[in-house]
């Protein structure tokens, strides 16, 4: 069984994967598909009288059975006094349940080959479950064990709080981290994607037991949560099963307003924080988009061309082709479910961290400013519709794939519509996006550097 302390990195990760428009998935539909034949093998989906929306794709190919939940239960909702309550609830639930010990869970899972975690992250929490489809009914048992009768035992929040308080530890010695937590608080500021899903040294000793109960009670609930599962078995047989050991899962929970938006930054502000390393790491941006923002697809195939297409793109052929200051640079716009972000992330040499800075904002400055070349705009297209029938290729991937479909209400018919909507964009809407939704002149920037040498202006 696999528990794992969340950094703002693997927090960040499930959007990363599975909300930019590299979205593809496993079909056992032999020599390249056609994208109406994707979508119509897709799934099928299914509210349940408790309100719980099941996506079901049957592959009956390999016996086994992978599912994730998504549950409306992540750090967006911790009390500003509370920071890291969702992670430390998460990160109980297979420490115990009233019928069940931590160390029974872990053994029962494990004796099968199968898997199952738990993951907090920014918006939702994640469970997933993997069993061969013999095992199915004992998974299913755990799972349905873990969200509805954990017990928070003292003696296991208390080592649990430890091994949380162990990990923020060891994110202050890793200065990628470092650089990645202070441009998160720079952009968001107040908001609570600023604040670090695990919580910080402050605030994580001072969740009781009945804060954590609380929370459970609240945002655990069937009318909250989206289950997509992948493999040898059926819709019908699946919600048979899930009625027998979730039927009693009541809904409920409270009615909670998105937050604020957060505030657009007014001009560049930069944080410098002093660390004996040789490498400067250096995160870059501002404000991105949502996932529902009708200017989306436009901007990733503009984030193609500006940074994030690796060796083709143009942030890699001026900073590490033609200088040779950095191996690996890249941008991205990562959406999250209220706000999202635009980020440049580079490690370089102290001595030239100032000039990578400017560069990359050259870089911005000149997508903003020229129409981008018909070969860049074809290119950027074939590769982002080409390839995502080859990279989704295991079934934790697909459902993933079908649970954030549902969760952003993009349809299962998604990956139909996708190429189309790649394809229609055009130059124009190139230079159209990039000034809208980049603003060189309006930034964060967070470095991680030994100072003395990389002379960053404030």
């Amino acid at each position: 069984m696999r528990t794992r302390d969340v950094t703002r990195g693997s927090a960040r990760l499930w959007a990363v994967l599975f909300l930019t428009p590299v979205l593809v998935f496993l079909s056992p539909i032999p020599h390249s598909p056609s994208p109406a034949a994707w979508a119509a093998a897709l799934g099928q989906r299914q509210v349940l009288p408790s309100g719980m929306v099941l996506l079901v794709s049957e592959r009956r190919t390999v016996p086994i059975v992978t599912a994730t939940m998504l549950i409306q239960a992540g750090a967006i909702s911790d009390p500003p006094d509370r920071v890291g309550l969702a992670n430390l609830t998460a990160e109980l639930l297979t420490q115990g349940t009233t019928t069940r010990t931590a160390t029974q869970i872990s053994e029962a899972i494990e004796f099968v080959g199968g898997s199952l975690s738990v993951e907090a992250g920014q918006d939702v929490t994640t469970v997933t479950l993997s069993v061969l489809s013999r095992d199915l009914d004992l998974g299913l048992d755990l799972l349905a064990d873990i969200l509805l009768n954990p017990t928070f035992a003292p003696e296991e929040i208390q080592r649990k709080v430890q091994e949380v308080l162990a990990g923020i530890k060891r994110k202050q010695e890793d200065p990628g981290e470092v650089s990645a937590e202070a441009f998160a608080a720079l952009v968001f500021g107040s908001h609570p994607y600023g604040r670090p899903v695990e919580g910080i040294e402050a605030s994580v000793p001072t969740i009781a037991r009945d804060d954590l109960v609380k929370f459970h009670e609240a945002y655990y609930r069937p009318n909250r949560t989206i289950m997509a599962v992948v493999g040898d078995v059926s819709l019908p047989d699946l919600t048979r099963r899930l009625e027998v050991r979730l039927g009693g899962w009541k809904p409920g929970g409270p009615n909670v307003p998105p937050p604020p938006p957060p505030a657009q930054l007014a001009r560049p502000v930069v944080r410098t924080i002093q660390r004996d390393v040789t490498q400067a790491n250096i995160n870059l941006g501002h404000l991105g988009v949502t996932r529902d923002n009708p200017d989306y697809y436009a901007i990733q195939v503009m984030n193609y061309i500006l940074g994030g297409g690796g060796i083709t793109s143009r942030l890699t052929a001026t900073i590490r082709e033609e200088k040779g200051w950095a191996y690996d640079v890249g941008s991205a716009f990562i959406p999250d479910k209220y706000a999202g972000t635009f980020n440049v992330s580079l490690q370089t040499k102290n001595e030239v961290a100032q000039d990578a800075v400017e560069a990359v904002l050259a870089e911005i400055r000149r997508i903003r400013e020229q129409p981008v070349g018909g070969d860049e705009l074809k290119d950027a297209k074939a590769y982002l519709t080409g390839s995502y029938p080859l990279r989704l290729d295991t079934s934790s991937k697909i459902v993933r794939l079908l649970a954030s479909i549902e969760y952003f209400g993009l349809g299962l018919d998604y990956v139909d519509r996708y190429p189309g909507l790649i394809n229609a964009v055009t130059a124009a809407d190139i230079q159209r996006v990039a000034q809208k939704y980049l603003t060189p002149d309006r930034y964060a920037l967070a470095v991680v550097a030994d100072l003395t040498k990389a002379k960053i202006k404030p």
